[in-house]
């Protein structure tokens, strides 16, 4: 574990994880705490719906990370307050070098059901709120030549889940924020990661079956975050599933695809229905990483669109 620690440096590293009062949060803390950073605990005290507010659970992280000889301050602050979460970091530690964007809350129903309210909130505290606190730690990062972010997205964004429409766009909205962030930030040595976690904790309280708790702790999650956060980690851009010790990295793959361009040079509803078992068939299946690549097949498309165009 020597290897993986954070103040074998000359000088501090310091982490701001959000929602850090319980569940997967409060585990990260405690880790990145255990391996030398200093942790701003960001914990607005909620319910798992949002509703509330409550300093207990954050100072209570902080009292372990403390009695444990860690270095720890807690932050009561919103999310969609970013700058506040991070000037406590300036203030209390000089720098901010990681954020594990991990907060959120759940307003689960039927899409029938659903309301803006509960669509909005869910907006506000997942994807703002990460905006909100990545965005005023950037600068920093930027400055010192180094960050790490991780976002937390979830299996009901990858792959739906019934009463979680506004949960699930919000997970996947996630990942496409940090894959372009991943991109930007890469000449200056900030890395961006995304994890899709499954773990016991007040959001899934119920929903797993009592005898696989024990597997589902999350600090069998927590191991990836510090990995992932620490200097020698260069991975960027990646999505990971990982739950009950099992991790794994998930990537698009997409077909060969098919041209539904028509001898006269036309794309019509025809041409797309006798090229469909072609367009979905997943043999010699390819995984574009960037938009270069996914360009590829449509200038190939573009070019047989020009010849046949030619050829009236």
């Amino acid at each position: 574990m020597d290897k993986y620690r954070y103040d074998s440096e000359d000088h501090l590293r310091v982490a701001i994880i959000t929602g850090a009062g319980g569940g997967l949060g409060r585990a990260h803390a405690l880790l990145l705490a255990q391996l030398g950073c200093a942790v701003v605990v960001n914990d607005l005290g909620v319910t798992t719906s949002g509703e509330g507010k409550s300093e207990k659970a954050a100072d209570k992280v902080v009292n372990e990370i403390q009695l444990s000889g860690g270095r720890a301050v807690a932050n009561y602050d919103s999310v969609v307050d970013g700058d506040k979460i991070v000037q406590c970091a300036i203030d209390h530690f000089g720098r901010v070098d990681i954020v594990v964007n991990n907060a959120g809350i759940l307003r689960d129903t039927s899409f029938q059901r659903m309301g803006e309210k509960q669509w909005d909130i869910i907006f506000d505290v997942h994807v703002k709120g990460a905006f909100s606190v990545t965005k005023a730690a950037w600068r920093y990062m930027k400055e010192q030549g180094f960050g790490r972010v991780v976002m937390t997205s979830s299996s009901s964004g990858l792959y739906g889940n019934y009463g979680q429409a506004n949960y699930g766009a919000a997970k996947m909205a996630l990942l496409g924020f940090a894959n372009s962030l991943a991109i930007e930030g890469q000449r200056a040595n900030i890395l961006v990661n995304t994890i899709a976690p499954i773990a016991l904790s007040r959001m899934t309280k119920g929903l797993i079956p009592e005898d696989f708790e024990e597997v589902l702790k999350p600090e069998f999650v927590s191991p990836l975050v510090a990995y992932l956060c620490h200097p020698s980690c260069e991975e960027n851009g990646s999505l990971f599933e990982v739950g009950g010790g099992w991790i794994a990295k998930v990537r698009l793959q997409r077909s060969l695809g098919g041209i539904a361009i028509d001898e006269e040079g036309k794309v019509s509803v025809a041409s797309v229905a006798d090229n469909f078992e072609k367009m979905c068939d997943f043999d010699d299946a390819e995984t574009p990483s960037t938009n270069q690549e996914a360009f590829v097949h449509i200038m190939e498309a573009g070019e047989i669109y020009q010849k046949r165009k030619a050829r009236m």
